[in-house]
């Protein structure tokens, strides 16, 4: 067995086997649910109702806002209690709006299934758009604009993301194993709107059930080709992906279509499937919750759910909390407020106690180059981080600190603890700011 990978990434401990077995549970949507406006990449939605009306399951309740912006759905039938400002799991405070539940309204979403072939794919684009999704990898790129390739590009490889290479988090491998035909059914709506050449699965040699489960449905669908990847972090990187199967590296400042590719995350291309041939917006994703908690758990999750929800049905913490991230330990977000509400990119909730959150002391570099031996944007991580200390953020862009993904491997490995991807997003936000 040929197993694909690329050059640099590092090999944490993964954890998976804490919510890997755990089926995909639906909870029940808890009293208050808060939707924030900035839910994707890009402007956020508009609201389109007024304080006190009754809203319904995928009823939209904010529309789109400009060229890179999708609408938003009500996850729950309840009343509209207005407009709050409410912590982010990316950070802040953002404007959401604040629905009450109903339970005697809640109801599924149930739609008679739609012949995709009744639709051309500019009203494919459409149906995505109007449906809200956006890339639920993470990245929460609005997923309608994504599909329109600039005319000029000829997409060849189609690549469906299912490697899942984040330390802990386990809800696209549960997503393979429970609803593979659905994929498959996705990616046909794909290949009808993007006509690759070649079409791409991608997995982890850690999923080996996973890639067996796909395989049964595979001769079904003889255009699936399955391609197994060592496992290293950070694989499930879109450029990562494309580099070990098509052999190409995507440019510098240029997106996968300047080398024929397109990459769509699992659990984004079942959400397709669901709003063309069924109607169904996304109001509702799913999430592992993880970590030292009494029941590590896939849910399956109304988009607003506060994540202390979400902890208290997997049976709360054991040893005391010290730590929420919104996602995985390598990329994820530290959470200020346990109250921020589950997004359409959140992936996961990891909840650490003081046993696995350890204070270490920052020294100086050793010029090891062992954040440079991981990179893998081959950036010298090092000497990044020398002008960002001296505040030159024009040296630090010439070096590439744009180009950094911020995974977390450079920091990792680091003997020095020094929180190099830290210093990256902040040298990139001064960057930012001299830009406007």
């Amino acid at each position: 067995m040929q197993l694909l990978t690329f050059k640099g990434g590092v090999h944490p401990k993964y954890r998976k086997e804490l919510a890997k077995d755990s089926p995909i549970k639906k909870i029940e949507p808890p009293e208050f649910i808060y939707l924030p406006l900035t839910q994707h990449t890009g402007i956020p939605s508009k609201p389109i109702i007024e304080k006190k009306d009754e809203v319904e399951v995928g009823m939209k309740i904010a529309e789109s806002n400009g060229k890179l912006s999708v609408p938003l759905h009500s996850s729950v039938a309840g009343v509209y209690m207005g407009l709050v400002n409410w912590p982010h799991p990316l950070g802040g405070r953002k404007e959401a709006m604040k629905i009450k539940l109903d339970p005697q309204r809640t109801f599924e979403w149930k739609e008679e299934e739609r012949d995709v072939d009744l639709f051309s794919e500019d009203q494919i684009i459409e149906i995505v758009k109007e449906a809200g999704i956006v890339g639920m990898g993470g990245a929460a790129f609005p997923t309608y604009f994504k599909m329109k390739v600039p005319p000029d590009k000829k997409i060849k490889d189609l690549i469906i993301n299912g490697a899942e290479c984040e330390p802990y988090l386990t809800a696209d491998h549960r997503l393979i194993l429970e609803r593979a035909e659905d994929i498959f059914k996705g990616v046909e709506i794909l290949k009808r709107v993007l006509n690759p050449e070649r079409v791409w699965i991608a997995i982890e040699d850690n999923k080996m059930d996973a890639i067996d489960r796909i395989k049964e449905f595979s001769s079904s669908y003889p255009w699936a080709n399955i391609t197994i990847h060592e496992t290293k972090y950070p694989q499930g990187s879109e450029k990562q992906l494309i580099q070990s199967i098509t052999g190409k590296e995507v440019p510098e400042g240029g997106l996968p279509f300047d080398v024929g590719a397109y990459v769509q995350n699992v659990g984004t291309v079942i959400a397709i499937y669901e709003a063309v041939c069924y109607s169904k917006p996304l109001y509702e994703r799913v999430v592992t919750v993880t970590g030292p908690v009494r029941d590590p758990s896939n849910f399956l999750v109304p988009i607003g759910t506060p994540f202390e929800y979400l902890i208290e049905a997997s049976g709360g913490v054991f040893g005391g909390t010290m730590q929420i991230i919104n996602g995985g330990p390598m990329m994820g977000i530290a959470q200020v407020y346990p109250e921020v509400p589950v997004i359409k990119g959140t992936t996961g909730i990891l909840v650490q106690n003081e046993k696995e959150t350890l204070e270490r002391e920052v020294s100086p570099c050793i010029r090891c180059a062992s954040c440079v031996d991981v990179c893998p944007m081959y950036l010298m991580p090092t000497e990044i981080y020398k002008f960002i200390e001296l505040e030159d953020f024009e040296k630090a862009k010439e070096l590439g600190v744009l180009s950094c993904m911020e995974c977390g491997g450079c920091g990792y490995v680091c003997p020095s603890y020094i929180p190099l991807p830290q210093h990256f997003k902040y040298a990139k936000a001064e960057l930012m700011k001299e830009k406007k």
